[in-house]
């Protein structure tokens, strides 16, 4: 596929006279702490998108969940993310290192507006300061302290479009196939070999449910 180059918006002169500016309330609602109302909403919410990059600007962005709260807010200008155990790739983990830069995005379930929140982030160790996000004795291997510079709200008209919560709109698991299938089709296609066999990626479906009963913490 190619692309006309003059269809690019290439400076930011070109996309403020495309877009007219900001409203009062747009440009007006960001915070730099985690006053009252972000508190609140961070302390009800199971679930953020945390986005990274690396040192070279490669982005990554991943999904964050667990019982709402389970983001401390130390003070107004602080969180703490636990590290829950997953597949030891550690992506935002090793950006965090090289660039500090980060962004969340939190939602409630039934909640069309979202609250973000960007700032600084260190991977820190200390056992004491973990000891508030261990479940059943187990703490995690590292969490994740947010330095934070800007918290704002967000509307809701991403979630009208999408339909999100819309129960109606929900689309049956078996639309597509089980993560194993993908996962094991596309090593397979990258190493130009046969398709795995049924059988096997059965396998590795009960191995992966294994995990999320035993495996969560």
């Amino acid at each position: 596929m190619t692309f006309e180059e003059k269809q690019f918006v290439t400076s930011l002169a070109e996309l403020d006279g495309i877009v007219p500016p900001a409203g009062e309330g747009a440009a007006g609602k960001t915070m730099r702490r985690i006053e009252r109302y972000a508190r609140q909403y961070i302390g009800l919410s199971p679930f953020c998108c945390l986005a990274t990059s690396d040192g070279k600007g490669h982005a990554d962005v991943t999904p964050r969940g667990d019982k709402p709260g389970f983001v401390q807010v130390l003070d107004d200008h602080t969180l703490l993310i636990p590290e829950r155990p997953g597949n030891n790739r550690m992506d935002s983990i090793r950006n965090i290192i090289q660039n500090p830069s980060l962004g969340l995005l939190f939602l409630i379930p039934g909640f069309e507006d979202t609250l973000r929140v960007n700032g600084r982030g260190r991977v820190t160790k200390d056992p004491g300061l973990l000891a508030d996000s261990a479940v059943d004795g187990k703490l995690p291997r590292f969490g994740i302290l947010v330095s934070v510079d800007e918290a704002f709200f967000h509307c809701a008209k991403a979630f009208r479009r999408s339909r999100l919560w819309d129960l109606t709109a929900q689309l049956p698991r078996n639309t597509m196939p089980t993560l194993a299938r993908m996962i094991m089709d596309q090593m397979a296609e990258v190493a130009n070999e046969a398709l795995p066999a049924q059988t096997e990626v059965s396998v590795w479906d009960e191995a992966i449910e294994e995990d999320y009963r035993t495996q969560l913490y």
